[in-house]
């Protein structure tokens, strides 16, 4: 048995300087006097291994320079120990992809597992990154978002069991690893806000229809302004996605035609501000002459105009929930919280 005094100290070990001094799982356990089997399962953060003999194994590999082989490692157990996050080109990056990403990967800070981003593109099936992936086994596991009501991304990593969490949900029936933001919710408490404020006719700017959080949020903002009796218009013309320029385009041209809207709910934050100088285009002032509601991942939207009414996305914390579902999925862990729901209930004035 290894004594303390026996132990290997952080400085009587080799630097990793060339590749035949690469610290190895053996190399941590001398420096912290643990089994090789303990430090393997620490750096998986297996739950049966204490939160303080996990930081110790970590800090130990840091500071040696440690990384694991991968190719060894699909050798040994089949795994890449990588997850990849498929994500569209046309979602809003300035604030609700860059949360995402983020999150996800501090979320995986510690374990095994480290991330890849997949984008595709608007002209390229969005099947195509899914297939390779699974096809080629690049990644144990798939993070993927804009799902569909009846998704065949799902519905193919379903039938081959291959691990993923989906932002967003679907009407399949599949039971899977979920997180999503209630934009009926949302869309509900918008236009309610908006005609409490004493709004007189009510538009929305949707996300693209295809998308089940589209569906969501127009069923929410239509049902509520129906059932309060506010005359509402959904615009067919562009969506949240649609691009600034296209955004601030149409809502200048609405704001030209007779009875324009005087309360507006925006699906997205760049969408939101393209909105606001589509409407003071036509001399309209925010706060006085209409309101506009828009939800964000990230503090932006007070700094652009004082007189937006903010609802907030807790996009980290939906970042890091599907982070550890799918580890758990991958893993085969139990994960009683595989799915979960932000409620939005509050709108906030951006002064």
């Amino acid at each position: 048995m290894q004594t303390v005094g026996d132990m290997a100290t952080l400085s009587d070990l080799p630097t990793p300087d060339s590749d035949t001094q690469r610290p190895t799982l053996k190399t941590i356990a001398a420096a912290t006097g643990l089994a090789i089997a303990t430090v393997s399962r620490a750096l998986k953060d297996a739950p049966d291994i204490g939160e303080e003999t996990k930081k110790r194994v970590r800090e130990t590999a840091a500071q040696l320079g440690y990384r694991p082989n991968r190719a060894g490692v699909r050798l040994r157990t089949g795994k890449t120990n990588v997850i990849a996050l498929v994500l569209s080109t046309e979602t809003d990056v300035m604030n609700h992809t860059s949360r995402l990403i983020y999150s996800i990967a501090n979320a995986l800070r510690g374990t095994a597992y480290h991330l890849i981003v997949t984008p595709f593109f608007p002209d390229q099936d969005p099947m195509e990154p899914i297939r390779y992936i699974v096809e080629t086994e690049s990644a144990d596991g798939i993070i993927l978002n804009q799902t569909k009501e009846d998704d065949p991304r799902i519905r193919y990593m379903h039938d081959h069991g291959f691990p993923f969490a989906a932002h967003g949900r679907t009407n399949m029936g599949l039971d899977h690893a979920f997180y999503d933001f209630d934009n009926e919710a949302y869309g509900r408490l918008g236009a309610r806000t908006m005609i409490e404020r004493g709004r007189k006719r009510l538009l929305l700017v949707p996300p693209p229809r295809a998308h089940m959080y589209a569906r969501h949020m127009i069923f929410g903002f239509s049902d509520e302004a129906a059932l309060l009796g506010v005359p509402f218009e959904v615009s067919e013309h562009v969506t949240s996605d649609s691009g600034g320029e296209a955004v601030e385009a149409a809502i200048a041209a609405r704001f030209a035609l007779p009875n324009p809207p005087d309360g507006i709910l925006v699906g997205s934050t760049t969408a939101a501000m393209a909105t606001i100088a589509g409407a003071e285009a036509s001399g309209r002032q925010i706060g006085r002459d209409f309101d506009v509601v828009a939800k964000e991942a990230i503090a932006v939207l007070r700094r652009f105009r004082k007189d937006i009414l903010i609802v907030r996305e807790d996009v980290g914390r939906a970042g890091e929930f599907l982070a550890r579902a799918l580890v758990a999925e991958i893993d085969k862990r139990d994960w009683t919280a595989r799915q979960g729901l932000e409620v939005p209930v509050k709108v906030e004035q951006g002064r």
